[in-house]
């Protein structure tokens, strides 16, 4: 009867630690990712918000091993001084708390509202503040930089100009100083107009395409 026991206890061993060596998410703690970022990242005007947000798609296309989060917050700006700092808000310390190991950051297109962008020097030190706050967290986080999704119409003082001309470039400058690397959802959402219906936020089209681009980044990295 021991013997069979033990047998039994042995073969159950040498499944489990096969099962991890195939799925990291056996045995081993998921890799958290937060996402960070304004209501692009939160998923506003994206159909079926809950299913269809791009830190959703971005955990289906990760896969096992990984769990992600959505700490988007709506009009949220990267500047201290702006009109609603993301640095004030709950889903600042929640993103804090989660203790991730990777860090998707996705800020700027508010901040280049005239009443924000009055602040533009501050801006860069503000980023790097927010790159070193995510950086020293005891889980020593990777930090990845997106650069804003283009703007197809003014809207609510969000412009174009301002956030292709001028916070694109802080924010290229800001990684290369940093040695981080960059996400160019500008690149990858341009000449898909017909993903913005209100010409600001994506679709669930564009969310798929954002989380697509994001992924791809990412899984360039591991």
């Amino acid at each position: 009867m021991f013997q069979n026991l033990s047998h039994i206890l042995a073969v159950a061993l040498v499944t489990a630690a096969w099962l991890a060596s195939r799925n990291p998410a056996v045995g081993a703690e998921a890799i958290r990712v937060a996402c960070v970022g304004d209501s692009i990242t939160f998923g506003a005007g994206v159909e079926k918000r809950e299913v269809n947000n791009y830190p959703v798609v971005l955990g289906q296309l990760l896969g096992s091993g990984y769990e992600t989060k959505n700490f988007g917050v709506s009009g949220a700006t990267l500047l201290k001084n702006g009109d609603h700092p993301y640095w004030k808000t709950g889903a600042f310390k929640a993103a804090t708390d989660y203790a991730p190991k990777l860090v998707v950051i996705k800020l700027g297109t508010n901040d280049s509202k005239p009443q924000n962008w009055k602040h533009k020097g501050e801006f860069a030190a503000d980023l790097r503040a927010m790159v070193a706050h995510f950086a020293g967290l005891p889980s020593q986080p990777k930090i990845y930089l997106c650069l804003p999704a283009p703007v197809y119409q003014e809207r609510w003082g969000i412009n174009e100009p301002v956030v292709k001309g001028e916070v694109i470039p802080i924010i290229q400058q800001v990684a290369k100083d940093k040695g981080l690397a960059v996400i160019d959802l500008y690149g990858a959402l341009s000449g898909h107009a017909e993903m913005f219906p209100d010409k600001i936020h994506p679709n669930a089209a564009g969310a798929a395409l954002l989380a697509k681009t994001v992924h791809a980044a990412l899984a360039a990295k591991k």
